[in-house]
């Protein structure tokens, strides 16, 4: 008996408990990694897939012959390798998603990049709860508050609250225990 409460406080809980959100790692182009021409197109790849605040992109590309190249956008649209962000050119390279918003990459074998080796990467907002501090207070006048409704008077015992209790039982895994 004691066990059956147990499982359904942990059947409960189980939402709150997976609330914090891991950082995943993201493997560009697939099977096929950093390359010209992947199976699937890297803006179809990145537009299908939800990227958050630190998550990684893994990159895998031929050492000597390719890099990735972390550009601003005017660089991005005209294929400039010559002022990066960043560049990463060892053949198989992590780069950390750190805030929201556009990131992009680009071949550096410039004539991939003009062949359309790019990806731009669009990582959502993290959400943040709002403090109640940074709420204002709520103030309700007087003349809008009503008074409570009068208790029933069937003192039978059953009624909606048992029914309200039976469906909330149901649905939290208490049916049987009771």
């Amino acid at each position: 008996m004691a066990f059956h409460r147990f499982l359904g406080l942990l059947i409960l809980m189980t939402p709150i408990m997976f609330v914090q959100v891991v950082a995943r790692q993201f493997d560009v182009g697939g099977k096929d990694g950093w390359v010209l021409k992947p199976t699937e197109d890297y803006d179809h790849w990145a537009q299908r897939n939800r990227f958050q605040v630190n998550d990684t992109l893994h990159f895998k590309y031929n050492k000597g012959s390719d890099s990735v190249v972390v550009v601003k956008k005017e660089d991005f649209d005209s294929c400039n390798i010559n002022n990066p962000i960043q560049k990463m050119d060892g053949g198989d390279s992590t780069f950390q998603l750190s805030n929201s918003g556009l990131f992009y990459f680009i071949s550096g074998n410039l004539d991939n990049c003009k062949n359309g080796q790019k990806l731009i990467v669009l990582v959502m907002a993290a959400r943040q709860p709002i403090p109640r501090a940074a709420l204002p207070p709520q103030k309700i006048p007087a003349t809008s508050l009503t008074s409570p409704a009068p208790t029933p008077t069937d003192n039978s015992g059953s009624g909606r609250v048992g029914v309200s209790v039976g469906i909330v039982l149901m649905f939290t895994g208490f049916v049987g225990l009771v």
